[in-house]
Formats: structure tokens, C-alpha cells, sequence
């Protein structure tokens, strides 16, 4: 038998690992972590969405095997959702289809449409599946700047006169995790003619879509006409209803990519537990007035947490969405990597960060800070962050730190 699976190989070391290890390990000596490391909501599920799941649970006829694809009126309300949000028209029976998740909806595409040889379009840093769900699927992945402007653009293009075949598809991410960025309409009708003219799908991950600060929402790419003959997007209930352990998700848009993703999905599994399809339904329907209230919090905690660190020496952009912040790591301990400096602030700050290098080799010069903890914690982590950063023992303790761990290895 082989040491190691064909596809395993194929995956790099779980380079979150480390400091996930780091974390364990002080709270098991009962040190107190501000974690703003997972991009993990801390908010409840709203009240009327809570109560619909319990109504719905109460009738033994929701017990048994749910609908793989959706039920009908979960989808006929996400393609309303998206009339109302974007303007778009989408067909509840052949254009939307739910998902376990945009996570579970983008590896399952990924298994549906790629082979041996193809090739696929990734901005690098992104969202690790962007990436490894392609992988797995047994695809090779191209990086891609991450900006929305016209050096992706310029890059896309260059990768069709350059490979042999051509790629397959490009995964966009806007409002983007980890970075924050989002991109314009015009943007998205650039990258569209290009697609369409080449014949290239889009794979767009709305992830974010309700998670701005700004009075422009951001776009949808469907919203650009023509859009469908090669666009699929995917969102998530997860962050915009505060439903992140409920894994409801959806992928809307051409149609021949939401067969394939309903082919697959059909073998593997028989879809979210109809109570959960049930309360998503009700979510989308109901009152939004959460939405907004939501919105609200995880900005009043981004203008504390750029203020703090702006005020300790760390030099921060504020992001116009998403419930991140793409930080640079400081000067002084760029050369230390983003897991050793995530290790670095987590011992003497007492603060978990993400490692940028979690998202791609281009994002190892930046740590990613989500807003996930009250602004009590915020301001506790904030004094600790402070404390190291100016503290005059900051730079031994650094060396320090780095030291302890060429010893441990």
C-alpha cells in the first residue's frame, strides 16, 4: 500500500495549524485569547428564523430525506432575493440550486466540471477552497493578482495566449476574504465580455454581499448583461443572517453549470435538513431589518479595532466590506513571516490572527483580523496589541520568541 492518497499529496500542510496548536496550548494554561482569527460570526441566529426552525422541526414530516437540489420554495425565495437585491431574474428551477454552504457548493462545482490537464484562474490570496477544491478535483490552479482593476484583467488575458488549453474558468471573490476588496460593475463588464469572447466560465464567490459599510452595495456579476452564458455565483447565509453552523448556501446562474453542480450534489448527498431549508426560507421572506443591524455592528467594531491599532503604531486600511481587515504586517517583523508573527502576537499580545500565508504564498506579508469578538475584547486585544508593539522589550522579545522556537523544532 502507498504511504500516502494520490489527492492527499496533493495538499500542502495546514499551515493554520501552528497557530491553532499555539492557541490550544494557552488556553490550556488558562490564558485568556482574544481570537480574531476565524472569520466565525459571534452573534445569534435572529429570533424569527430560531422559532421557524423550531416550528418546522416539531412536524415528523420534515424528519426524512430533504430535497438535494433545495426545496422548491427555498429556491423560488433566493431567486427573489436576488430581483430584489440586484435586479436579477432567475429561473427557481433550472438557474438556483442550495448548497451546504458557498464552501461545500464551490468544491462540489469543482468536481463537476474539472479534468486531468485543466486549468483554473485563482487570485492569490483568496479563500483557501478557491484553491484546493480545484485541486483535489485534480485540476492544476494558475495564480492571479487579486486586485479588481486591470492588472487581473491583463493577467487573465495573458494566461489564454499562454496555456495550452486555455483555462477553464476564474474565481473572483468581491467583497474578497481575506483582503476586504470589492469590485465595481464596470469591472465585472470587462470581465465578462472577455469570458464570453473566450469562452471562459466565471466562478464568483458573493460570500459577502450585505457585508458593507459604504451607500454603495456591491454587485453582483449576473447584473451584467449576458453574464449568464458563462457566470456562476455563490452566496452564503452564513455571515448575512448570522447562520454559520446552519450551512445554507446557494450557486445561481448558468444553467448548464447548475446541472452539473445538481448531477453531482444528487450522488453525495440528499440536501440540508428540511427544517433548516424550512427557516432559511423564512429568513429570506421575512423582516431584513436584521441585516442592517448586523451591518451596523460589524462596522462600529471596525472603526474601533483600525482606531486601536492605528493609535499602537500598526498602520491599517479600513475596509469598505466584509468582516475582515487585511493587515500588513509592521516593518520591524516583516522578516519574521505571518506564522511567526501571528505566533509572535498571540504569545505576547495574547491576541490569534490569521497567517496570510493561509490564503496564498502573495499574502505572507499580511495577517487577516476578523471582526468576531465584542468591542469589549476588541479593546482588550487592543491593549495588548499596544502593550507589545510599543513596549520597549518588544524587539528582544521578538528575537526571544524565535529563538524558543528553533529550539522546540
Amino acid at each position: 500500500m502507498t504511504d500516502e492518497f494520490h489527492r492527499i499529496r496533493r495538499l500542502p500542510p495546514y499551515v493554520f495549524a501552528e497557530v491553532n496548536a499555539a492557541k490550544a496550548k494557552a488556553r490550556g494554561a488558562a490564558e485568556d485569547v482574544v481570537d480574531l482569527g476565524m472569520g466565525n460570526p459571534d452573534s445569534p441566529t435572529p429570533p424569527h428564523i430560531v422559532a421557524k426552525l423550531i416550528e418546522a422541526v416539531q412536524d415528523p414530516r420534515t424528519h426524512r430525506y430533504s430535497a438535494s437540489k433545495g426545496i422548491p420554495g427555498l429556491r423560488k425565495a433566493h431567486a427573489a432575493y436576488y430581483a430584489r437585491r440586484f435586479g436579477v431574474k432567475l429561473d427557481p428551477e433550472t438557474e438556483v440550486i442550495a448548497t451546504l454552504g458557498s464552501k461545500e457548493g464551490l468544491a462540489n462545482l469543482a468536481q463537476a466540471i474539472s479534468s486531468p490537464g485543466d486549468t483554473i484562474l485563482v487570485p492569490n490570496p483568496s479563500y483557501p477552497i478557491h484553491q484546493f477544491g480545484f485541486l483535489i478535483a485534480g485540476a492544476s490552479v494558475r495564480s492571479i493578482p487579486y486586485t479588481p482593476d486591470d492588472e487581473m484583467l491583463r493577467a487573465i488575458d495573458r494566461a489564454v495566449r499562454h496555456s495550452v488549453p486555455k483555462p477553464t474558468a476564474v474565481i473572483v471573490n468581491f467583497p474578497s476574504n481575506p483582503t476586504a476588496l470589492v469590485a465595481s460593475i464596470e469591472f465585472y463588464r470587462e470581465l465578462v465580455a472577455f469570458c464570453r469572447k473566450h469562452e471562459i466560465y466565471i466562478l464568483s464567490d458573493l460570500a459577502y454581499a450585505e457585508l458593507y459599510y459604504g451607500t454603495t452595495p456591491p454587485p453582483s456579476v449576473l447584473e451584467v448583461e449576458g453574464a449568464r452564458d458563462v457566470a456562476v455565483e455563490f452566496t452564503s447565509m452564513s455571515k448575512t443572517y448570522n447562520m454559520p453552523g446552519w450551512r445554507m448556501g446557494f450557486a445561481v446562474g448558468n444553467p448548464k453549470l447548475i446541472a452539473a453542480l445538481t448531477r453531482v450534489k444528487s450522488y453525495l448527498d440528499y440536501g440540508a435538513f428540511t427544517p433548516i431549508q424550512v427557516a432559511a426560507t423564512a429568513a429570506l421572506n421575512g423582516p431584513q431589518d436584521c441585516i442592517a443591524e448586523m451591518r451596523a455592528l460589524y462596522k462600529d467594531r471596525r472603526d474601533v479595532l483600525v482606531k486601536g491599532l492605528r493609535q499602537a503604531g500598526w498602520e491599517v486600511p479600513s475596509p469598505e466590506a466584509s468582516m475582515f481587515i487585511w493587515a500588513p504586517i509592521p516593518e520591524r517583523f516583516k522578516h519574521l513571516g505571518s506564522v511567526e508573527f501571528s505566533k509572535l502576537l498571540l504569545a505576547r499580545a495574547k491576541v490569534a490572527v490569521a497567517p496570510g500565508i493561509g490564503f496564498g504564498e502573495h499574502g505572507d506579508d499580511h495577517v487577516r483580523i476578523a471582526l468576531v469578538e465584542n468591542n469589549h475584547r476588541i479593546r482588550q486585544g487592543l491593549r495588548g496589541i499596544r502593550g507589545f508593539l510599543q513596549g520597549d522589550n518588544a524587539a528582544p522579545a521578538m528575537d526571544e520568541a524565535v529563538k524558543e522556537d528553533a529550539v522546540r523544532a
